[in-house]
């Protein structure tokens, strides 16, 4: 029989206990990305030692054929991902390990939804998690909720709870989870109204409606609802049918409304609005779309907000982001238009720093910031790397085979991009 000393045991026993505590650091260290724009609903991650350069070849650590278009960002939770994809007619959840390996699939709906020939689908709603359970909307108006093992918790159709929608190219908002509640915008057509679920159950909390004095192709908006809040107050932003609301999320009470992004005096009838408003605890950032104004918000605003009102910080008149949403990022607005141009503006005055073209290419995705970079990926594979500060740099322009519309995610040291075809995770090999 071995004996092992009483030296030697101990010298096992500290040596499997430091083991422990490095993998258990790393594990704490390592950043989720929970919503769509991370953590903080921002597009800001706080990891460090990420990727600046990569190909279909370099610093790749895994790529995964995808059933079907998409673009939705994936979100993660420790060492599991969730997405939505269109699959032949069907639009689908996704569940994969960060290893990279299909873990399940589940059926949300039916039909690919696909609109704009080309620009997207039913599956263009990101997903949230909570770390037990993972909630998935997709454009046929299916609402789900679903355990990390795939079982079904509750299931809910938008359409037929809410009113069909009439939309022109269909419903895209994704609902934002805080706390224990689920928040969704439907803003057509049909009407324009705010929900909040509870998480838990699928019942719905309150719904207000969200009126406006919009017209035509106004009344469709395909921005999602974001949250602000300083630690102390929390409201939920809407975004669409010309104006961007606040309200309580207790029982959504309108808060504030900002006006004056779809000028009565030139009124543009086709002004649907694709970009979210970014907020941090001093400033709201709300664009408009087609070239209209972007408005730098007081979080304590109230009532009704227009050109010069004291809770402006400050307007610009033109160059919003069509589609892509802002940045906010110490003490500096970024706004990276639809035709690759990266705008820097300070944040406290609106004062533009620099406006240079990054990539001459559609950008749909929303830039996200970490480790002192900003990554800008647009529709032809192509993701521009740019040093964050005020003073522009490109470090790096990486191309992939792939189409993306779908905003990057970051956790654990790697970046995820979702292609129409794959889905890559890229780390510094």
């Amino acid at each position: 029989m071995l004996r092992i000393s009483k030296k030697l045991s101990q010298s096992i026993r500290v040596g499997a206990l430091g083991v422990f505590l490095i993998v258990s650091a790393s594990i704490a260290n390592a950043e989720n990305w929970p919503n769509w724009r991370g953590q903080s609903f921002d597009g800001i991650s706080k990891e460090t030692k990420l990727p600046s350069t990569w190909s279909d070849k370099q610093n790749i650590a895994w790529k995964l054929p995808m059933p079907g278009m998409g673009s939705s960002t994936p979100v993660i939770w420790n060492d599991k991902m969730f997405l939505t994809s269109v699959d032949g007619e069907d639009q689908v959840l996704l569940c994969v390990s960060t290893e990279g390996k299909q873990l399940w699939k589940n059926v949300l709906a039916k039909g690919s939804s696909k609109v704009r020939v080309d620009e997207g689908n039913g599956a263009s709603a990101s997903c949230s998690t909570d770390g037990k359970n993972v909630w998935a909307f997709v454009g046929a108006g299916i609402l789900g909720c679903y355990d990390f093992s795939g079982k079904e918790v509750w299931k809910m159709d938008m359409q037929k709870e809410y009113g069909a929608f009439k939309i022109q190219f269909g419903i895209h908002s994704t609902p934002v989870l805080h706390e224990d509640k689920l928040y969704q915008t439907l803003i057509h057509d049909g009407g324009a109204k705010v929900i909040c679920i509870d998480k838990n159950t699928g019942k719905e909390v309150w719904k207000i409606d969200r009126p406006s004095d919009g017209v035509e192709e106004c009344k469709h908006s395909y921005a999602s609802p974001t949250i602000w809040t300083n630690g102390k107050e929390t409201q939920l932003i809407v975004h669409g049918n010309d104006y961007a609301t606040g309200h309580s999320l207790t029982d959504g009470k309108e808060l504030w409304r900002v006006g004056g992004l779809n000028p009565k005096d030139k009124y543009n009838k086709t002004l649907r609005f694709v970009a979210s408003p970014v907020a941090v605890s001093d400033l709201i950032v709300i664009p408009s779309a087609k070239n209209g104004p972007v408005v730098g918000l007081k979080p304590g605003a109230s009532g009704l907000v227009t050109m010069g009102n004291s809770s402006e910080v400050w307007r610009r008149p033109t160059s919003t982001p069509d589609v892509p949403s802002p940045l906010i990022y110490d003490g500096l607005v970024y706004l990276c238009r639809e035709n690759g141009f990266l705008i820097c503006m300070d944040a406290k005055t609106g004062k533009e720093l620099y406006n240079e073209r990054t990539h001459n290419a559609r950008h749909r995705a929303s830039p996200v910031l970490a480790d002192g970079k900003i990554y800008l990926a647009a529709r032809d594979g192509t993701v521009t790397v740019v040093k964050a500060g005020p003073k522009f740099e490109i470090i790096a322009t990486n191309k992939l085979p792939d189409e993306i519309t779908s905003s990057p995610a970051i956790s654990n040291g790697k970046i995820y991009i979702r292609g129409f075809e794959t889905l890559y995770a890229i780390e510094v090999k």
